[in-house]
């Protein structure tokens, strides 16, 4: 377990995630991160599903922001580093997701442009292996063309075989558990190592 730190206590981690319903499987994935990424001395917030669903198509010729959209943004350009979790549909991410991922082009002209340096935690939940190998590198492939940086741990959570989640919603499959904090402390290393550089 890495200890947490002064360095540490300082990153950001900016969680976004998650399906029409709230507190949906990837949604609670990406939360449980981010709480072991706090549990190491980080400020988080979360963007869910609900949230997601209130941000407008994302429309370049319409510049001006929505206070929900403009939240967003704002967030992932002082994130040290960030999660996004997305359900697995048809061996793709979720429309929500990638409606706030594009978004983020609001990025592009800051002298941190997208996620530049920043590592990025991804989560996936599916209906089966293939759309969950599919979904992840979908996501990663993203992740690397915003200049970002995958962890190399990568979840991925087949809701066919896997129940990872008690009835108080929280984590039980300790193979999941291990995941979510090697995640987090991958996160919250990169994150330090970018503060002392």
């Amino acid at each position: 377990m890495m200890a947490s730190s002064p360095a540490a206590t300082r990153r950001r981690i900016v969680g976004l995630g998650g399906t029409f319903r709230q507190a949906s499987s990837s949604e609670r994935i990406v939360r449980a991160i981010l709480a072991e990424c706090a549990a190491l001395g980080a400020e988080t917030i979360m963007f869910d599903g609900p949230a997601l669903a209130r941000l407008p198509h994302y429309n370049p010729e319409h510049p001006d922001r929505t206070p929900e959209e403009a939240a967003l943004v704002e967030a992932m350009r002082g994130a040290d580093g960030i999660v996004i979790g997305s359900p697995g549909y048809h061996g793709g991410y979720s429309g929500l997701v990638k409606n706030a991922i594009d978004l983020l082009e609001d990025l592009r002209p800051d002298a941190r442009t997208y996620f530049d340096g920043r590592p990025v935690g991804l989560a996936v939940t599916a209906a089966g292996w293939q759309a969950c190998g599919t979904t992840l590198s979908a996501l990663r492939d993203v992740i690397h063309a915003m200049r970002g940086w995958p962890t190399p741990v990568g979840i991925a959570i087949n809701s066919v075989e896997q129940r990872p989640f008690g009835p108080d919603g929280m984590i039980v499959d300790e193979t999941v558990a291990r995941a979510i904090r090697a995640q987090a402390e991958q996160i919250m290393r990169f994150t330090m190592m970018e503060a002392a550089a």
